[in-house]
């Protein structure tokens, strides 16, 4: 006869097993991974359309699709040059007019927006306008970057896709990232880079229960985008090595470099949108005045146009003198401010790359001069100056370190780009406090920065908790000068929670939004109180499970 424990072996693997079955099932965590590969593909299937969109519009002007722009910018006329962001910025404004009602293009803070309030949709109609814009904005020789409306297209598209699902808040909110992911491994070929910039950009947390999604949708998306453009990664990289352990402390210094480099691109932002914000015009007009602008600097430095790939390789080769490159970062970064204070559509991660590129190589030529024994070659400063912009400037120095490697295959530089990226990410920090994302959420009053709570407190409305009064019971009209305040369906939980406090109201009348007499519910501190914990509970149970 057998012994006991393996007679009852089988028993006790179904106890153990069939809960946890049971839980994945119930999860619905099947149906999440099979929607996963679908976006992935429909996201992969957008970014391609979205670059070959953009080559089309350049070959109108340009007579030639590919990145090569400063190439085929020499055999071009000069007014073409000059004239084709024009004409692209007066095609682009009035799309804005007619198609966004938001009056710009989309991008990935409102992926970020869309994430940290709940319900909150991407609208597939405007997701697809803002891509079309972009596509022409870029197509023209606008001085920006294509993988941020990439990022925006691919969330929209999984957002679409997760609203008719049916699935649990936690679920939609894991395709949004799976869409992302796949935005970014389509875009960089870089799988790695997608997953990770999904949970650390996107998410906001690395739970468990989401990578397995977020993986799926990102391998598919690399599995066929190489299909596509070929195995080779983004940058044709050059033979480099580190010369020696002496050399660490000028990587340090270049991530201080980099600081300065990444701070100077981020208030160069911030204050072309603040002028231009205060300038008045018509709408359509303001992409006209920004094409005069970068057509002008095209003609004598056609370095600064699109994306700027052609310009980034011959950084990491070594092709460019000092000086120019040292032009090149003040140009770019006047460029791509104009470009997007103009209203033109595209992103920062191209031109953050862009300008890392140029400042290693500059910082690359003056070490090798000043030190000729111990500095390496100017391609490997070149590659540790991208991961440290690019990741000072979108706050988001793990995923970018990936990008960098992925998008140059170095893997090997690993400490020196590390070391590299968190001093220059530390120090921009320090003195700037915020990445670009997190300033243009602040400058819509969502602060995601300081943690789950004070989005919660910024985005639940009281709405959300308010106990509305019988439609069939007669109207009653609150009275102000009895010394209780009121609220209205649509002030904050902040507000809310503020003003029960300060009065010490358990109870307060919830008006109408029109004229602010008609009670139309009421709310009450302790619902307030429990909606508030409620979502807290839900928003920590996501970033851990």
């Amino acid at each position: 006869m057998l012994p006991d424990f393996i007679r009852t072996l089988p028993h006790h693997l179904r106890q153990w097993v069939t809960p946890n079955i049971r839980s994945f099932v119930g999860e619905r965590q099947p149906r999440l991974w099979w929607l996963s590969l679908a976006i992935g593909i429909a996201v992969t299937a957008a970014a391609i359309l979205f670059r070959e969109m953009i080559g089309a519009v350049q070959l109108l002007w340009l007579q030639d699709s590919s990145e090569r722009v400063i190439s085929a910018a020499r055999n071009t006329p000069w007014y073409l040059i000059f004239l084709a962001p024009i004409v692209g910025g007066l095609v682009v404004g009035i799309l804005l007019q007619t198609l966004m009602p938001q009056r710009r293009t989309l991008s990935v803070a409102d992926v970020i927006e869309a994430r940290a309030l709940t319900g909150r949709k991407l609208g597939l109609r405007d997701g697809l306008s803002s891509a079309l814009i972009t596509v022409i904005s870029l197509g023209s020789g606008a001085s920006a970057g294509r993988e941020g409306p990439v990022i925006h297209l691919g969330a929209t598209i999984a957002n679409h896709t997760a609203r008719r699902t049916g699935l649990p808040e936690w679920s939609k909110r894991t395709l949004l990232g799976a869409g992302v992911a796949a935005a970014i491994s389509a875009s960089f070929n870089a799988p790695l880079a997608g997953v990770l910039f999904a949970h650390e950009v996107i998410l906001g947390h690395f739970a468990l229960r989401a990578f397995v999604p977020i993986v799926i949708a990102s391998s598919g998306a690399a599995v066929i985008s190489r299909g596509w453009f070929g195995e080779s990664a983004a940058f044709v990289v050059p033979e480099y090595h580190v010369s020696s352990y002496w050399e660490f402390p000028g990587f340090a210094l270049l991530g201080l470099v980099s600081a300065i480099v990444a701070i100077a691109f981020q208030f160069s932002l911030f204050s072309a949108d603040f002028l231009a914000r205060k300038v008045t015009m018509p709408l359509w007009l303001r992409p006209v005045l920004g094409g005069v602008a970068i057509g002008g600097m095209g003609v004598f430095l056609p370095h600064i146009l699109g994306v700027g790939y052609e310009a980034t390789d011959l950084a990491l080769w070594g092709r460019l003198p000092l000086i120019l490159m040292l032009v090149l970062i003040v140009a770019k970064t006047l460029a791509t401010a104009i470009t997007l204070a103009s209203r033109f559509g595209g992103g920062i991660f191209s031109p953050a790359l862009y300008l890392g590129a140029m400042t290693g190589g500059a910082y690359g030529i003056v070490a090798a001069n000043v030190f000729p024994d111990l500095a390496s070659s100017q391609a490997l400063y070149s590659i540790l100056g991208m991961g440290a912009v690019a990741g000072a400037v979108l706050g988001a120095p793990i995923s970018t370190t990936l990008i960098v490697f992925e998008l140059t295959g170095g893997y090997e530089l690993s400490i020196a780009l590390l070391l590299t990226v968190a001093i220059a990410y530390g120090v921009t920090q320090a003195i700037h406090g915020h990445s670009y994302f997190q300033w243009q959420l602040e400058m819509r009053g969502l602060f995601v920065q300081a943690g789950p709570h004070r989005a919660v407190m910024s985005s639940a409305r009281v709405m959300d908790f308010m106990t509305a009064t019988n439609p069939d019971d007669p109207k009653e009209a609150h009275d102000p000068e009895r010394g209780v305040p009121s609220l209205r369906p649509t002030d904050t939980l902040e507000k809310a929670l503020r003003t029960f406090d300060s009065g010490g109201h358990p109870r307060l009348p919830v008006v109408d939004e029109v004229e602010g007499k008609t009670i139309v519910g009421w709310a009450e501190q302790v619902k307030a109180l429990a909606y508030f914990n409620k979502r807290l509970i839900a928003a920590s149970e996501e970033e851990h499970c």
